[in-house]
């Protein structure tokens, strides 16, 4: 049996804009990755709302995915592969974060895990970098956080898939495929965790067969 760690901030966690709850596992991308997979692997969710690529928030503290990655690396191993969807708390207007200097951050996570050893044997777990969804029609109260981060938004697919190419990363656009909730523009309703999921079952499975 192989393992996944999926790696991400609140949209892998299962946040539900209706009223800030998590969705049941079943609901989730990553439980519904599991379903799909069957014994064929284990997930394993890591994730954490408000979790950024690499950049420390003013407003939640602790949250760098690049501060947390290593040590998370070494207890979840060994791993044959890591999901990697964080950027969308990047894209907050306060960071001033550009879509390059984000897919950058997300380069980093990629170097640590290609040195980590965190593989069966010592090897390198495979890496799946995914583009999260676009902002949507964004709430008032995401729109505090995030209003005026659009065009930042916009520019993470050109940016993540050169990243990808770079690292030789496997790559899957999310943003191309799934939609951000008419609820408050950020997060994912079940319908879309669900269609996140089975697009990175078709990305996965010829890895487990590896």
């Amino acid at each position: 049996m192989k393992t996944i760690l999926c790696y991400g901030d609140s949209i892998t966690w299962g946040y539900d804009p209706r009223d800030g709850s998590r969705y049941p596992f079943e609901q989730r991308w990553p439980g519904v990755l599991q379903a799909e997979l069957g014994d064929r692997a284990r997930i394993i969710e890591e994730a954490l709302n408000g979790r950024t690529v690499a950049t420390e928030s003013w407003l939640l503290p602790n949250r760098s995915g690049k501060a947390m990655l290593e040590p998370l690396l070494e207890s979840h191993a060994p791993l044959d592969i890591v999901i990697i969807m964080l950027g969308s708390n990047d894209q907050a207007v306060s960071l001033k974060l550009t879509a390059g200097q984000i897919a950058f951050g997300c380069a980093s996570l990629a170097w640590l895990v290609q040195k980590s050893m965190a593989g069966p044997g010592g090897g390198t777990p495979e890496i799946v970098l995914v583009c999260p969804p676009r902002l949507g029609r964004l709430n008032a109260h995401m729109g505090l956080l995030f209003s005026g981060g659009e065009a930042v938004s916009k520019g993470l697919s050109a940016a993540y898939k050169t990243i990808a190419e770079a690292n030789n990363l496997r790559f899957l656009d999310a943003s191309r495929l799934v939609k951000a909730s008419p609820v408050d523009g950020l997060h994912l309703d079940p319908p879309e965790n669900r269609k996140l999921a089975l697009a990175l079952k078709k990305v996965v499975e010829p890895l487990l067969a590896k």
